[in-house]
Order: C-alpha cells, then sequence, then structure tokens
C-alpha cells in the first residue's frame, strides 16, 4: 500500500505551511496516522511532531501533519515545488 498519495495545493494548505508549520498530503483510506507519520519522515527526512487525518467532501483522506520546528514546512515545500 502506498500512504501518501500526494501533496494537497490550496489556497487553505499554504497559509497552513506559513504559518502554521504544516503540511497537507491526501492519503490512502486505509492509513492509519502511525503509519502516516513514519511514511512522511522516511520519505521526505523530516520530523513530524502530529498527525491529524479527516475524510473530506470528495471523499479523499486528508493528513495534516504538523512539522516540528527544525524542519520548516516552507523548505519541504519549496522541495516539492510547491511554492
Amino acid at each position: 500500500m502506498q500512504v501518501i498519495r500526494y501533496p494537497l495545493l490550496s489556497e487553505k494548505a499554504v497559509q497552513m505551511i506559513e504559518k502554521e508549520n504544516k503540511m497537507v498530503f491526501i492519503v490512502d483510506k486505509r492509513a492509519t496516522k502511525p503509519e502516516i507519520k513514519k511514511a512522511v519522515e522516511e520519505t521526505f527526512g523530516v520530523k513530524v511532531d502530529r498527525v491529524n487525518t479527516l475524510i473530506d467532501r470528495k471523499g479523499r483522506k486528508k493528513a495534516i501533519v504538523k512539522l516540528s520546528k527544525e524542519t520548516p514546512a516552507s523548505e519541504l515545500a519549496t522541495r516539492l515545488n510547491i511554492i
């Protein structure tokens, strides 16, 4: 199972990157919070503080990932060509 599908780019997601040091990813519906945390840390080489998930109106599972202070979300977004 591929846990992380793709990073989400929306106006609200960009605000979260800039103000709250959070990234938003669309993930597999069967993925658990510990699996998402492990996948983000291993894939992108960052430290994750917390993961929140929700199912949006389109039926996708969103993972809002709070990164630690040592790894700015803006740096990760730049590496992923989001910003």
